[in-house]
């Protein structure tokens, strides 16, 4: 008779531990919910580390929007472990779009902007990127140790 109440009990029990599994997955499932948040980070440009221009614009982050609305980064700031800071200028990503912030030099356009820095910004070894608002306070950020090169954050 132990087993028969036991049994209802235990899978009772089960049953309301998988359900609380359940309903808090969908939570920390998604990365985004929504708005201005960094994407692929190419930390390590491809190739030999040569201070070249090309080499140095093959070093980037992406910040991508995915928001509903577009949004103006004017202010908006892009730091390294350093402290080296790339400003935004008055720029505005629309909705569902990426822009990629090069290190080097180059013509600002649509969808790329550059910091105009004639030596590399992240570390290889690993390096911590912080997109922070206007108002200082920080809005997204994306953390590597040694790796591949390329660090896609969320």
């Amino acid at each position: 008779m132990r087993i028969r109440t036991a049994a209802p009990l235990a899978l009772a029990a089960a049953t309301a531990l998988a359900g609380s599994l359940l309903a808090s997955a969908p939570a920390s499932a998604a990365s985004h919910q929504g708005g201005l948040h960094l994407g692929k980070i190419q930390y390590d440009s491809p190739g030999k580390d040569t201070r070249t221009n090309t080499s140095l614009n093959a070093e980037y982050v992406d910040i991508h929007n995915n928001g509903k609305a577009k949004l103006q980064l004017k202010g908006y700031k892009l730091k390294d472990d350093t402290g080296y800071t790339y400003t935004f200028p008055s720029f505005t990503v629309a909705a569902g779009k990426t822009v990629r912030v090069h290190t080097g030099k180059g013509k600002n356009s649509g969808t790329h902007v550059y910091w105009n820095r004639g030596s590399y910004v992240w570390n290889n070894t690993g390096d911590k990127a912080r997109l922070i608002k206007p108002s200082g306070t920080l809005r997204d950020s994306c953390s590597w140790g040694k790796g591949n090169g390329v660090k896609v954050c969320h």
